[in-house]
């Protein structure tokens, strides 16, 4: 019974795919982090949607 759960990978896929979401979260943080910290979160909002608008966002 021990070697038979030790075989069964069923949940493998599903703490791969945990792993990878936490990092880009992670990674997303840290990187998001100046801008929140400098501006309000208006402001980085008013940002996002210009640059996805399609005008120069410098």
């Amino acid at each position: 019974m021990f070697k038979s759960f030790l075989r069964n990978e069923s949940g493998a896929q599903v703490m791969e795919y945990a792993l990878i979401i936490a990092v880009i979260s992670i990674l997303l943080v840290v990187e998001l982090q100046p801008l929140v910290t400098d501006t309000n979160l208006s402001d980085l909002v008013d940002l996002v949607r210009t640059c996805l608008g399609g005008v120069n966002c410098g």
